[in-house]
């Protein structure tokens, strides 16, 4: 597949990395100990770390092209909103790449100005079994929140986690007629990744609203 555009999003993890620098070489770019590269993966992408970005988008490349490749759980929409006008109008020589496990979250004023590179299906196998959760009652759906969340050393949650979770809840209840259930796992999701916002009682609602399927 080749490259159209300069801005691609990417469904899925920091797995998804290794294929990006993979696909990369196959189209002649060396990734190999190259400067031009900028990989970073964020436990959090807000409004700090977009302008680090839309500075760096500013600064010359030491080769023929720069490459920013950036897997994030979530960004917030101060972030989006932050790098509109570097996406909008990106340098020629370089190339971003934002890995998210929802890309469909993100504003549709950014998304615009992107193009879905398919490389990686991200799932949230492992975390929390959404077909389990969607026939479980509402009781045992609280306590298998529970991993979701669980911090980190650093006081962090696996946001990523979460968002995948949530995108996959949407996608088996996207044929329900139940509309309070739908409403809340997309309010959830829409807000999951805002300043400040309340995860755990996020997704109690959702547990408590959703259907038992």
């Amino acid at each position: 597949m080749k490259l159209v555009g300069n801005v691609h999003l990417v469904a899925g993890t920091d797995t998804a990395i290794p294929h990006i620098l993979r696909h990369l070489s196959e189209e002649g770019m060396t990734v190999e100990n190259n400067p031009d590269i900028y990989i970073r993966t964020y436990g959090q992408f807000g409004v700090d770390e977009a302008r680090e970005i839309r500075e760096r988008a500013g600064s010359k490349a030491l080769g023929e092209r720069r490459v920013f490749l950036l897997s994030m759980p979530y960004m917030t929409n101060e972030a989006q909103n932050a790098l509109l006008k570097v996406l909008e109008e990106p340098p020629a020589d370089a190339l971003f790449f934002f890995v998210l496990p929802s890309p469909e979250t993100l504003l549709p004023t950014l998304r615009s100005r992107t193009q879905t590179l398919m490389i990686e299906h991200a799932t949230a196998e492992g975390i929390v079994d959404s077909a389990k959760f969607l026939a479980s009652s509402p009781t045992k759906r609280l306590d298998m929140l529970k991993p979701l969340l669980e911090k980190d050393e650093d006081e962090k949650r696996d946001m990523s986690g979460v968002i995948m979770f949530l995108s996959s809840l949407e996608r088996m209840l996207g044929e329900s007629p139940d509309k309070a259930g739908l409403d809340a796992v997309y309010r959830a999701r829409r807000y999951i990744g805002d300043k400040g916002a309340l995860i755990k009682p996020l997704l109690e609602q959702v547990a408590l609203l959703v259907p038992v399927i």
